[in-house]
């Protein structure tokens, strides 16, 4: 019996250290996951709650309440003009609806640039900067670039007319945003359009100068790129610098010779207490 008692008191005795053994492998094992998590968690940039569309949203589609929801977002990374107070998205006590201006993705943020403000249409006069006026320029094919002018596009805008008793074409105005193309001011269209009229944001005083230009002359559109920033510069041309033409000098007239005048001879003689000259001919 006491061999058997020592048999398993020995089994048992293993066996705890057995256990043992694996559970401090366990918790060694726990142990380096928490600080492997901890370290993570440490190099995860905070973030705040902003609202996003739970939908697409196209230009001039309504946003309510139900169409937004709250998104965690990097706080380093936020995009200009988001909101993450209910209270500014959609106050209170007035009509909260806003209308969408640019096309939006589902969870896209919902910034201030592409939604109106709260109770407002998505017309152009939410487009217009302060001190800018909306002025419209009569267009075709050919001077609206083809039918190819977008909503925020840029154009150089060139004035044809008759100045100094010949036609002459000049730029008079350079990278002036568009902000309507007939009555579409949706800036996410991309399918090209032949419009009529073309709606730009421009100052008064520039305003004045393309009335002005209108009604004495033809206005010509020149699409300018996305990424260029320089300024436009350019002589006036009219027909004669378009072809080359260059006034010949006119040659001076001769100057006049002068008649050559006769040749006298004289003669010496005294009369009386006076002396005088007295013509004779010439004997060469």
């Amino acid at each position: 019996m006491r061999v058997v008692f020592a048999l398993v008191l020995l089994v048992g005795v293993g066996l705890a250290g057995f256990a043992v053994f694996m559970a401090q492998g366990f918790i060694q094992q726990m142990t380096a996951e928490r600080d492997m998590l901890l370290a993570a968690r440490a190099q995860v940039k905070p973030t705040v709650e902003i609202f996003a569309v739970t939908e697409a949203k196209n230009y001039g589609d309504t946003l309510t309440p139900e169409h937004v929801k709250r998104i965690l977002w990097q706080k380093d990374s936020l995009p200009q003009g988001f909101f993450s107070d209910p209270a500014i998205l959609f106050p209170q006590g007035q009509k909260q609806e806003r209308v969408v201006l640019r096309r939006m993705e589902a969870f896209e943020p919902i910034l201030a640039a592409k939604v109106t403000n709260p109770g407002e249409d998505a017309g152009i006069t939410n487009r217009l900067a302060k001190g800018m006026r909306a002025f419209a320029i009569s267009v075709d094919v050919a001077s609206g670039v083809s039918g190819f002018l977008r909503p925020s596009d840029r154009v150089d805008v060139y004035w044809t007319g008759r100045a100094r008793d010949t036609e002459i074409t000049k730029l008079i105005e350079t990278s002036i945003k568009i902000i309507a193309v007939d009555q579409v001011s949706d800036t996410g269209r991309s399918a090209p359009m032949v419009a009529r009229t073309v709606t730009v944001e421009v100052n008064p005083q520039q305003v004045a100068a393309l009335a002005q230009a209108g009604t004495t002359g033809r206005l010509t559109l020149s699409l300018v790129g996305a990424a260029d920033d320089s300024v436009a510069s350019v002589e006036d041309v009219d027909q004669r610098l378009l072809l080359g033409l260059v006034d010949e000098p006119v040659a001076a007239a001769p100057a006049p010779v002068a008649a050559a005048k006769p040749k006298v001879c004289t003669m010496k003689m005294r009369r009386g207490g006076a002396v005088v000259f007295q013509e004779i001919p010439c004997s060469d």
